[in-house]
Parts: structure tokens; sequence; C-alpha cells
């Protein structure tokens, strides 16, 4: 499975062209612009297993700065920043990494 059999391409391709630009990623705004806000918790559990690079089940910080080119290969990635404020917002135990919940 890969992420367009979940999400719309053409809504994949506009929250990529919103954050094109350095240091203009919001987490919540892709989300919402990919479509990734509307779906279900299972559909969003698919997502991460996607996401989840190395299948850990959890996603790290390595892997989060990768995040957009999970979407397009030709991807930008993500700042020190965007990836540090990233992973604090979804981040709500302090371990270093995303979980699926």
């Amino acid at each position: 499975m890969s992420l367009t059999d979940i999400l719309s391409p053409s809504d994949i391709a506009a929250a990529l062209r919103d954050c094109q630009a350095p240091d203009s990623f919001s987490p919540k705004k892709f989300f919402q612009i990919s479509g990734m806000s509307k779906k279900s918790s299972s559909q969003i559990k698919e997502i991460f297993r996607i996401l989840d690079n190395d299948q850990s089940g959890f996603i790290e910080e390595d892997e989060l700065k990768y995040f957009l080119q999970r979407f397009e290969c030709g991807a930008r990635v993500l700042t020190t920043s965007e990836t540090k404020t990233f992973l604090a917002s979804a981040d709500h135990d302090g371990d270093g990494k995303i979980g699926a919940e």
C-alpha cells in the first residue's frame, strides 16, 4: 500500500507546494491540506506505518527529517528547526520518538 492509496495525489501535491520554502513547514497545516486530518484512526495508523521507514513502530528524529520525501521523493528535507518543532509537538512522553497513537 502507498500513501496515494489513502490520500489524494493532488492533495499531497498541494500540501508539498505549501511548504516548499525552508522553515515554512507546519505539521497541522500539512495534515489539513493533505487530507490526513480527515482520515479515520485506522487510516492514520496505515499512513504512520508507511512513514515509519524502519518499521520500528516509532518515527524517530532521523526519519522525521525526511518526512516530506516519504510523500514525494524530490521533496525537500525538513530543516533542523522544523524537525525539532515537529518532534516536540508530537512526542507526548518525551522519549524522542513519535508513536502511532
